[in-house]
């Protein structure tokens, strides 16, 4: 089995695809097509706005379980690590912000996936890297056909499609801190039926250590199934029936409660014992059904589909100590000395500890179909395509707080909340959408309008905190209904074989949520570039500027607290602009050859125009003119390696810049700074067999340690040196 770093670092860099060496189908094939969302893989060049795609090969280079890891390759995308294996990763593109990728429109193949789309978007759950084929990432007016967010973009997981043949893959791999990490499939195709089975199981200790020496690590099983029928080769009508089903698993002794800056300093990789409870056990599920039908000319193509996830969560986790919030505790740990003292493992009274049972249940179903028409008016050809979307989703919150005494280092419950003392809520949303777009093409122009329209209804239903049956009905019902019209309008000009230029402007839009009394999020987003591509080299440099005219904030745990959970807040005027540039190439060297891939992004401003007051704690008060929180201006990752007869090697050289953990002007303090860091990542392949590798990836490989937030309470590492090594087998 051959990994082709090559064509993996700069086929996949440059916009296209290449089939990966198992007998799938390539990602250009009908079969897949609906699954994603930027179409055939030789059309990406032709995108009028930023699109990447990372296909198998590329993928493979590294066999990244973090999807933060992936995207550090993708330009405009903004990263806050959080627990260092991106289970809930934070992800923005070109400033939209990044709590739990709660700002940016999310999807596996090609549906919402988020646990509760316009209701509840925090991605306490996100889909399981391993299993994916292909990662792609819209930006600009490309991305509002996805929506409903389109102020960042749209990033849509392809997972592993159903082979063209009897195929299928295994890889073990075992590493530092008894990490265990196994993903499996296998499937096959007859002439009107195919079908796969898949699993990724992955296990450890965690890179962190309590006192008492206890696991911080997570364990996650994930299972899929697909089952597809389609008409025999050659019909004149094709049509394909696909059913996909998913369940996934994870159990995570993870905590949100952070180190002092004093005690980050002397051991980053601690943790206080007053975090020894902290758990978050989650269960999703998945049924997707898809129709697709197109006679063989392509004249038209018609897709449907049908889907509904279900999400339910608990994270039990420490909430405040004597009454202080962790962030505050954490913020201000000499006035609190007697509680922090606690929080270390000396004694305490009774109900010192408050843990919360944030226990939440999510549903999100819908049916969304698209109808694509090609047709010409005079020397315009075009190709129509009208989608639609219905779709409801909720949140279920029922949360109570246990209390607890710190014994000599070991927290023992004094007392049993009961259910859904502390919370005790419903939000929903149902929303209908449209979207229209024209691909028209004349001479060396090709020109993309269209629309989307949301009809949004919210609502959000309070009961009283001592009816966890919900006898006695709401105590208080909010509701509003939002619409909004997304225009956007992309060109592509052809000069000569090999550079296009780029350009496009569209509106953004992130709805607010249920019981919100905030104004949605809107921006003008405009970009211009260029593109070039020539037999395996490339380069893209575009220029974006999104013109805020009100940005929203909200209120999580994840963020710090410090408000009403879900209270949102308006930020006003804000402007975010800055350069994507991605190139690539590669050379001989020896009997070898050495790709070469770049890429950076330059935030050359990102800041309010607009004076305002929040309790928001990554904003809190605001001058006009303070600089976004976690957004640095720098960010940057050179891909190379060398590929020589058995051997490949891979090196990924990845720099962030400084940055500030809240918003602000001028220098910062350091309990507001983010410092910059340099992380090198190695692969090492050896060709066993033409079937079996022998595998070597090492993360961090200088064991940099570096400080990656203080959200959402005190210090938090990022990941430290880590090795794995295993097996791959294709058969």
């Amino acid at each position: 089995m051959k990994r082709l770093i090559v064509a993996g670092l700069l086929l996949a860099g440059a916009g296209l695809a290449v089939a990966d060496d198992a007998g799938l189908v390539a990602p250009d094939s009908a079969a897949l097509e609906v699954f994603t969302v930027l179409g055939q893989a030789e059309g990406i060049v032709e995108i009028p706005g930023s699109a990447q795609r990372l296909g198998p090969a590329e993928l493979e280079v590294f066999e990244y379980t973090d999807i933060n890891q992936v995207l550090r390759s993708v330009p405009g995308v903004y990263l806050q690590e959080e627990e260092g294996l991106g289970l809930r990763p934070n992800i923005g593109i070109r400033g939209s912000g990044q709590d739990r990728s709660s700002r940016i429109t999310l999807m596996e193949d090609g549906v919402l996936i988020a646990p509760a789309p316009y209701a509840a978007p925090a991605a306490y759950y996100f889909p399981t890297q391993r299993r994916m084929h292909a990662v792609e990432v819209l930006k600009g007016p490309a991305s509002i056909t996805e929506g409903p967010r389109t102020v960042g973009g749209a990033l849509n997981l392809v997972s592993t499609p159903i082979p063209d043949s009897a195929a299928g893959e295994a890889s073990l791999l075992f590493g530092e801190f008894d990490t265990i990490d196994l993903h499996a499939w296998y499937g096959d195709t007859g002439r009107n039926f195919g079908w796969l089975i898949e699993t990724v199981q992955q296990d450890g200790m965690g890179f962190k250590q309590l006192p008492n020496g206890a696991d911080t690590g997570t364990r996650l099983e994930d299972y899929l199934a697909k089952f597809r029928f389609n008409t025999s080769p050659g019909a004149n009508l094709e049509q394909m029936l696909e059913l996909k089903l998913g369940r996934t698993l994870q159990d995570g002794n993870e905590t949100y409660l952070g180190l002092t800056l004093d005690d980050y300093e002397r051991d980053p990789y601690q943790r206080y014992a007053a975090s020894q409870l902290d758990n978050i056990a989650t269960e999703h599920e998945q049924l997707q059904l898809a129709w697709t039908v197109a006679p063989a000319d392509g004249a038209w193509d018609l897709s449907v589909v049908a889907y509904r996830n279900e999400f339910a969560r608990n994270w039990f986790k420490l909430d405040s100590v004597n009454g202080i919030g962790i962030g505050g505790l954490l913020a201000d740990p000499i006035g609190h000395a007697d509680e922090m003292a606690w929080v270390r493992g000396a004694t305490s009274p009774d109900d010192a500890f408050r843990l919360r049972n944030n226990n939440r249940e999510y549903y999100a179903q819908g049916l969304q179909a698209s109808l694509g028409y090609g047709f010409a008016t005079g020397a315009v050809d075009h190709r129509l395509t009208v989608g639609v979307r219905l779709h409801e989703d909720e949140e279920d919150r029922l949360q109570d707080d246990d209390l607890f005494r710190m014994d000599a280092g070991t927290l023992v419950r004094t007392t049993d909340g009961a259910r859904g003392s502390q919370t005790n809520r419903v939000g929903f949303a149902e929303a209908r959408t449209v979207y229209v777009r024209n691909r028209m093409s004349f001479g060396n122009w090709q020109v993309t309008p269209g629309f989307r329209y949301e009809d949004i209804d919210l609502r959000r239903s309070d009961y009283a905190l001592n009816d966890p049956g919900r006898v006695g009905g709401a105590t208080g019902v909010r509701e509003h209904n939002v619409s909004v019209f997304i225009p956007g309008i992309g060109a592509t000009y052809r000069l000569g074989d090999h550079w296009r230029l780029i350009g496009g402007v569209h509106k953004g839009f992130n709805p607010p949520g249920p019981g919100s009394t905030s104004d949605p999020e809107e921006s003008v987003n405009i970009e211009i570039g260029a593109r070039y591509r020539d037999n395996g080299n490339y380069f893209e440099a575009i220029v974006f500027n999104t013109d805020y005219s009100n940005m929203v904030g909200t209120c999580t745990a994840s963020t710090g607290g410090g408000c009403e959970i879900g209270d949102q807040f308006d930020g006003g005027e804000a402007i975010v602009r800055g350069l994507e540039l991605r190139a690539g190439t590669s050379f001989a060297v020896g009997n070898g050859q050495v790709p070469l891939g770049v890429a950076w992004t330059w935030t050359a401003e990102a800041e309010f125009e607009t004076s305002f007051a929040s309790a928001y704690e990554p904003w809190g008060n605001v001058t006009a003119g303070d600089e976004f929180p976690y957004t640095p201006e720098h960010q940057l990752q050179l891909l190379t390696g060398y590929v020589q007869g058995a051997w490949d090697v891979g090196l990924a050289i990845n720099y962030v810049d400084a940055t500030r953990a809240t918003a602000g002007s001028g220098a910062t303090s350091a309990m507001e700074r983010i410092d910059s860091r340099v992380l090198v990542d190695l692969s090492v392949a050896y060709a066993l067999n033409a079937s079996t590798d022998a595998f070597l990836r090492v993360d961090n490989l200088f064991d940099e340690e570096y400080l990656v937030s203080w959200a959402p309470a005190g210090a938090r590492p990022g990941k430290p040196r880590m090795a794995l090594a295993g097996l791959r087998l294709a058969f």
